[in-house]
């Protein structure tokens, strides 16, 4: 299988003959292109029944990097599964014009601050409208940045509680479909962005004002339970993963995208390798930029107490997956006895030595 490693590691050289990189993506460039080399050094394990000894290069896990994010998104859905509430949960998503990607690409930091600021207050202050719910519903946030053919496209995906915490201390409960209208969300969360974008003093085109900004909300889940697996999906998510790149052959990647102005439909492109590292690159967050964001009853303030009286209120009888060992969590990824030996087949693998840098 074609990795976005082979394409960084085989063109790379070419791109940054015409392309320059900030810290930041240079590090992510870095990280992919040594991902489970020797460059990172190794580590033994050890058959505790016949000795067998295997030599594994680490990981550069960099949340970038399409080989390290299945493991860490294990364990996010594991942590997440005590806040999960037996009420009804809505996915929405928050997208910003096209008009503003030359503002929002050189001003990533920022801007995409002011995004969540806005995508949160738009949410909760009509929550909280007794029109609407008249409660605090507990909000998780993940931002991308990508469009599926790979071009720049930021947009914030919502997981929002169907019902929230009112101000009497009782859970209220929203209809069954979606309670705030699309429509109003979608121009109270242009007007708050596009103040916030005024007071950071940041040039844009009147216009916007003007256009309708697009928010989407899809059905609601059926099952509660699987609403943090779900989720789960676009947490980690890097802008394109190893599985769908077909192919590269003479200097061109050709890769599966969705076209979802074309009813949804499954097609094909290809570009050439120097453009497909460019289009990675693009999404390569600021450092120390927290992606994924927590609002109402699920802010860290506080959040142990909340969660155990709306857990009450909700009758909530859903258990927290007990924590499991990277081991556990490949066999239950994967449906294979990763720790057995290779050798003898029934002696298990084990860490016999730190990582040490290896030739």
């Amino acid at each position: 299988m074609i990795e976005v490693q082979d394409i960084f590691n085989q063109y790379g050289g070419e791109f940054l003959k015409t392309n320059r990189l900030s810290p930041v993506q240079a590090k992510a460039f870095r990280a992919i292109r040594t991902c489970r080399t020797s460059a990172l050094g190794a580590h033994v394990d050890s058959c505790d029944a016949c000795g067998f000894e295997k030599i594994s290069y680490n990981s550069c896990r960099n949340r970038h990097c399409p080989k390290c994010q299945t493991l860490t998104k294990e364990q996010w859905v594991e942590k997440q599964n005590q806040y999960l509430l037996n009420t009804n949960y809505f996915h929405v998503v928050f997208t910003l014009p096209d008009k503003l990607n030359p503002i929002v690409f050189q001003n990533q930091k920022i801007v995409y601050g002011l995004f969540f600021k806005a995508v949160s207050e738009t949410l909760l202050e009509l929550c909280v409208n007794p029109k609407y719910l008249g409660a605090k519903p507990g909000i998780t946030t993940v931002l991308h940045t990508w469009g599926q053919n790979l071009t720049f496209h930021p947009h914030i995906h919502c997981i929002v509680t169907g019902g929230g915490l009112a101000t009497d201390g009782r859970w209220r409960a929203s209809r069954k479909k979606f309670f705030l209208p699309v429509k109003v969300l979608s121009r109270k969360f242009r007007g708050k962005f596009l103040f916030f974008l005024k007071q950071s003093e940041l040039q844009f085109d009147s216009a916007l004002y003007r256009d309708e900004w697009v928010v989407y909300c899809k059905p609601p889940f059926k099952d509660a339970s699987k609403v943090i697996a779900y989720l789960g999906r676009y947490t980690h998510r890097v802008a394109i993963s190893n599985y769908r790149i077909l192919k590269l052959d003479d200097g061109k990647v050709t890769f599966s995208w969705r076209d979802y102005r074309d009813g949804n439909k499954k097609k094909t492109m290809s570009v050439t390798a120097v453009e497909f590292i460019r289009r990675f690159m693009l999404h390569i967050l600021p450092a120390g930029f927290r992606k994924i964001r927590h609002y109402g009853i699920l802010a860290a303030r506080d959040k142990s107490k909340r969660i155990s009286l709306c857990k009450k209120l909700t009758h909530t009888k859903f258990k927290a997956t007990p924590p499991t060992t990277t081991i556990e969590r490949l066999r239950k990824m994967f449906g294979m006895d990763f720790d057995l030996c290779p050798c003898c087949k029934t002696g298990h693998l084990a860490r016999a030595s730190p990582g040490k840098a290896t030739t």
